[in-house]
């Protein structure tokens, strides 16, 4: 923000030099800009670089000339039943760094798609929103939904600027512009499952012996027949077509038609329906199913996978796999030391991964300015990353040094979603986790086989009525082929049909021309 200049006399620069020798020595906030496009002043410009590495910032300066502001953010997890409490635990932070007060708004997985797109339709004012490649991340571009978010991230977000890997801004632009801050967290993909590791030593499992999906058919026979009680597999949609099993990159918005395979050289933009690895899982979901190994209301649940491993009847999920993906999920559905995991796939880098988890700030938001430094203190700030992330120290858990351990009211906030907000690296580690979890992140982010399409997104503008038909289509018929629920060869040409009238062809003619004009320009 520029300073507007102005005639000044000579006792306003008298006045002026005393203000200035006064703020020198007293400390005072060192904001100096005008007005934002939220109608408030900055109060904490940026955090000291020792904050953004993780150290309290004991010197910030009180937001005593901000105006107070109630943020209200929007992600995708459960409700928690002591969220009212973290939140007063997180307004007094905020109300000292920002004047801000906190209103946090989770929507449980199953309800997050039909909440979200009511929400943008109607113009619900709200501050930050969650977002991902996966999650309709261009389209609600193309909608407006988010801001651009470039200018307000130099201004307000240089702690971000600072922690986070340039790879994953540079990689979640749409037509060189930022509408998403992405979580910092693993930047390569994997696929594969986490199961109950204390059912499978009860009944004799070999997991070792598991390395692909269809392997994965003798391990849910025993467990079906040994305990009928319990889900050999558990989702909430798609199983091992998901893009980071099936290796498939959407080029920024799985929600649209159109892919490649990531860890292929081959830049042809194909339907994934047409494609044999998808076709592939498909076949295996069908045959999982009809077995009844596959939860029998795949298709329809609304209860996610976390919440589902609490009631202690499921064995085994389909997961991005990341180190210490099992040992997150047992912490927050109180299953600690219970689960394992097993990698199926190879690592790969894309957009998704790049775009794969951001805070966007909403275009309702009254002050964008705001919401991003919120933003940046999730970045920055250790002790709230953590509040929002694990809840209160010495009611939600205990801590020693970086470690932490569940106490006897862990269950009343244990949201499961550190991965979608602000910096994973500042988060504590529970004490059922490799305490080197975070070393181990660095190195998993290393040498993995990068999508010929890394840093693109598809800007779906010039298509936005076709994708909207697409979403149509895709809710009467995806969930249903890929949870396995309905036969193959009578409902995918159902299925075909319908993508094909609502004008599937235009969408993969158009992220095919943008997507050559990426490649050429590389």
């Amino acid at each position: 923000m520029k300073q507007t200049k102005s005639k000044i006399s000579l006792t306003g620069i008298l006045i002026l030099a005393i203000i200035l020798i006064l703020t020198a020595c007293g400390g005072a906030s060192n904001n100096g800009g005008n007005d934002n496009s939220g109608g408030n002043k900055p109060a904490n410009e940026t955090i000291s670089s020792n904050n953004a590495a993780g150290k309290e910032d004991n010197a910030a300066a009180p937001a005593s000339d901000l105006e107070p502001y109630e943020l209200k953010v929007v992600y995708e997890g459960p409700p928690q039943p002591d969220e009212k409490k973290v939140e007063e635990a997180m307004n007094k932070l905020l109300k000292v760094k920002i004047n801000a007060t906190i209103d946090l708004m989770p929507i449980d997985w199953g309800a997050w798609d039909d909440k979200m797109n009511l929400m943008i339709a109607s113009r619900e004012p709200v501050d930050v929103l969650f977002t991902a490649a996966w999650n309709g991340y261009a389209k609600n571009v193309a909608k407006g939904a988010y801001l651009a978010a470039d200018d307000l991230l130099q201004e307000y977000g240089k702690g971000i600027l600072e922690s986070l890997d340039p790879a994953f801004l540079e990689g979640s632009k749409i037509k060189g512009k930022n509408y998403g801050i992405p979580t910092n967290k693993e930047l390569a993909a994997a696929g594969g499952i986490v199961y109950r590791k204390d059912i499978a030593d009860e009944l004799g499992l070999n997991m070792s012996a598991v390395k692909t999906a269809e392997d994965l058919d003798a391990i849910y026979k025993v467990v079906k027949e040994k305990k009928p009680d319990m889900i050999p597999l558990y989702t909430t949609g798609g199983l091992f077509t998901s893009h980071f099993f099936a290796e498939t990159d959407f080029l920024g918005d799985s929600t649209i038609p159109g892919a490649i395979i990531k860890s292929s050289d081959d830049a042809t933009v194909r339907m994934e329906q047409e494609l044999d690895i998808y076709k592939r899982y498909l076949k295996v979901a069908r045959d999982f199913y009809v077995k009844g190994y596959v939860n029998s209301d795949a298709a329809t649940t609304q209860l996610a996978s976390g919440d589902a491993y609490k009631a202690g009847n499921v064995f085994s999920t389909v997961e991005p796999i990341k180190p210490g993906k099992a040992a997150e999920i047992a912490n927050a559905a109180g299953l600690s030391g219970k689960l394992d995991q097993i990698t199926l796939t190879g690592k790969t880098v894309s957009t998704d991964e790049t775009a794969g988890s951001m805070l966007a700030i909403s275009s309702t938001s009254k002050d964008p300015a705001r919401a991003m430094m919120f933003i940046n203190l999730l970045h920055t700030d250790k002790e709230l990353v953590n509040l929002i992330n694990f809840g209160i120290e010495g009611d939600h858990y205990t801590r020693n040094g970086e470690i932490i351990t569940s106490s006897a009211n862990s269950q009343q906030y244990a949201p499961g979603v550190a991965w979608e907000l602000g910096n994973q690296f500042l988060n504590y580690v529970w004490d059922s986790e490799d305490p080197d979890k975070w070393e181990k992140f660095r190195e998993f982010n290393r040498n993995a086989k990068s999508s010929p399409a890394l840093g693109f997104v598809f800007d779906s503008a010039e298509v936005k009525s076709e994708v909207g038909a697409i979403a149509n289509v895709d809710k009467q018929y995806k969930k249903a082929l890929e949870t396995g629920s309905v036969d193959i060869d009578k409902v995918m040409p159902e299925y075909m049909a319908a993508l094909k009238a609502a004008g599937v062809d235009k969408i993969i003619i158009a992220k095919q021309e943008q997507f050559d004009a990426f490649l050429a320009g590389k």
